[in-house]
């Protein structure tokens, strides 16, 4: 396990970035009531970079796959805040159709490419095992704008400023950890906590479970040689049931 050191490290460090940005986003998404909207965006995002390998733009510069995958999250997500104010009430219909047309999307576009599974896998499953210091620095670039606009400009949150942000956060999220991952690092843990009342409390609760989750998720997918994606996946779900399970038998004591 020691010798797993210099890839789980890093590993761990990509799950920090994005559970910086995706646990308050998280109790975002379910004050606003629309969940699926990180599956919807991770998805787009996930189409920029299946274009971008398929037309070999890839080869042009250093991270313009990134940069395609942003310009087609932000996109989705500027269309997504028009139409709030137009269909607000069938705003989270509207967001699954943009995730199952991303969805096939993708499918149709490396229909003829031998080598797709393997591209639509990792866009879906992540590669949060080959993370590289170069690559986190670049991301925490991103989370630390991100978290200073959540921080310092929290009221942007409120209005339709909401999308472009949320669509940069799930972009870097998705080039790190991919589709699956996104999902479960936003709703599951602060699904647990968001009815906690303090937000503070809410928010560190939040950080804990979902650093716990991934450190024990990484360790157990190292020791088995399970997909560390799918085994995060499970974590996450596991710690958030546990901190579920932990708080009700609380409540009944007080009762």
């Amino acid at each position: 396990m020691i010798e797993l050191l210099p890839i789980l490290i890093p590993a761990l460090v990509a799950g920090l970035l994005v559970v910086l940005t995706h646990v308050p986003l998280g109790h975002q998404v379910l004050r606003r009531g629309i969940i699926f909207i990180d599956l919807a965006i991770a998805q787009v995002a996930a189409l920029g970079i299946v274009i971008a390998h398929q037309l070999h733009l890839v080869d042009l510069f250093h991270g313009v796959e990134y940069l395609i995958s942003v310009a087609f999250a932000m996109a989705a997500g500027l269309l997504l805040a028009a139409l709030e104010k137009r269909i607000r009430h069938q705003l989270e219909a509207v967001i699954g159709c943009f995730y199952v047309l991303a969805a096939t999307a993708g499918l149709l576009v490396l229909s003829h490419d031998p080598h797709g599974g393997e591209l639509l896998k990792q866009t879906l499953s992540g590669s949060i095992l080959w993370a590289t210091w170069d690559v986190l620095l670049w991301h925490g670039v991103i989370v630390a704008l991100v978290l200073a606009l959540l921080w310092f400009k929290s009221n942007l949150l409120n209005g339709v400023w909401f999308y472009p942000i949320f669509a940069l956060a799930i972009t870097s999220a998705v080039d790190l950890v991919g589709v699956y991952l996104v999902f479960a690092s936003l709703i599951m843990v602060p699904l647990a906590t968001h009815q906690l009342a303090n937000h503070k409390a809410r928010l560190w609760i939040g950080y804990g479970l979902s650093v716990a989750a991934y450190a024990a998720g990484l360790l157990v997918s190292a020791w088995w040689d399970l997909p560390s994606g799918a085994t995060l996946v499970w974590c996450l779900a596991m710690m958030a049931l546990l901190f579920t399970w932990v708080r009700s038998r609380q409540t009944k004591k007080l009762v």
